[in-house]
């Protein structure tokens, strides 16, 4: 596997990406796994219109800063000139690469005939595409899923349209929209898009492991891997699953110390960004998932009930303490 993917006039410098998720790749960890080594962390999906209008927790979302290998923006939307707006004030903003969401499941999305909800309108899906392609100079990308159902598979032929009208990359989730997370993703369907296209394409779907990253390259052929709620309490496994495919042994993952003083980072980098309580609440979520998938204390009971009692703290001082007990008890 090579070491790089060249999308337009950009090359990652790796090709195990992590995906735009809401709530998740704020700019705090967007840094956080950049500094473990993640060459690819998009930010939260961006609303478009809401982003041209100035909305502030919108802006917020689109965040770019320091210590990030590269800036990746996604837009969702359904209107082409405020998507093709949006693209411009992302460029303005500092970004390398411009993603399109054409994926998103969720219904308060969908039921405004944005995110995958475009993949039953392909033809305004290809406005949108043109609208942003021409108005932006940096590389587009496009997220999006095998199809709304399994009677509406086009995933192939909307990847190839999207090639046509200038698009330079594609990642395709290996779910329907109707299967929103259930199920298993089906890596070998995606590669039927690699097979319709000649632009890069990336593989994206309960890749939790090494093996799985195998298996979904293998079985879809695909450019690339896109890493979705793996992350979650490991921000490091992109660089892990890189190295692994390259033969290496790759980092291991922190130990106690190594790992609490990242929490605690992470936490301040929360803090430091949303101001207080926003940053703690913010960060709770991560804060769970670090215990979660901590191996100490030993017994997942206890692990839980750490989990719960450390989430409802109000003090973060109180919080850096207490992870700090339980991780050197």
């Amino acid at each position: 596997m090579a070491s790089s993917l060249t999308i337009g006039d950009v090359t990652v410098p790796g090709r195990v990406l992590m995906a735009p998720m809401t709530g998740i790749t704020d700019l705090p960890f967007r840094r956080v796994a950049s500094s473990l080594g993640a060459p690819y962390v998009a930010t939260e999906m961006v609303a478009s219109a809401e982003l041209a209008r100035g909305r502030p927790d919108v802006v917020r979302r689109a965040a770019v800063g320091d210590g990030l290998p590269l800036t990746v923006i996604q837009l969702v939307g359904r209107d082409p000139e405020a998507m093709a707006e949006g693209a411009r004030m992302a460029e303005r903003a500092g970004a390398d690469l411009i993603d399109l969401n054409f994926g998103c499941p969720a219904k308060e999305v969908t039921g405004s005939a944005s995110g995958s909800a475009l993949m039953r309108v392909p033809d305004l899906a290809c406005r949108i595409m043109e609208a942003v392609v021409g108005a932006v100079s940096r590389p587009v990308t496009v997220k999006m899923r095998l199809g709304w159902d399994d009677t509406d598979r086009n995933a192939a032929t909307l990847a190839r349209r999207a090639e046509q009208i200038g698009v330079q990359a594609v990642t395709v989730h290996g779910r329907t929209r109707k299967q929103f997370y259930t199920g298993k993703a089906d890596w070998q369907a995606v590669g039927e898009v690699k097979d319709a296209v000649s632009i890069p394409v990336v593989v994206n779907g309960d890749v939790l492991t090494l093996q799985d990253a195998r298996d979904a390259l293998e079985q879809s052929g695909a450019d690339a891997l896109m890493l979705g709620r793996g992350v979650y309490g490991r921000p490091w496994l992109a660089a892990r699953l890189e190295a692994g495919l390259n033969g290496d042994t790759g980092p291991d993952a922190p130990d106690r110390a190594d790992r609490l003083t990242l929490v605690i980072d992470h936490m301040q980098a929360s803090l430091d960004f949303y101001g207080y309580p926003l940053g703690l609440k913010m960060f709770r979520k991560h804060l769970g998932w670090y215990i979660e998938q901590a191996p100490w204390p030993a017994d997942p009971a206890d692990r839980r009930a750490a989990k719960a009692r450390l989430c409802r703290m109000d003090d973060p001082e109180a919080v850096a303490r207490s992870l700090s007990e339980l991780w050197t008890a």
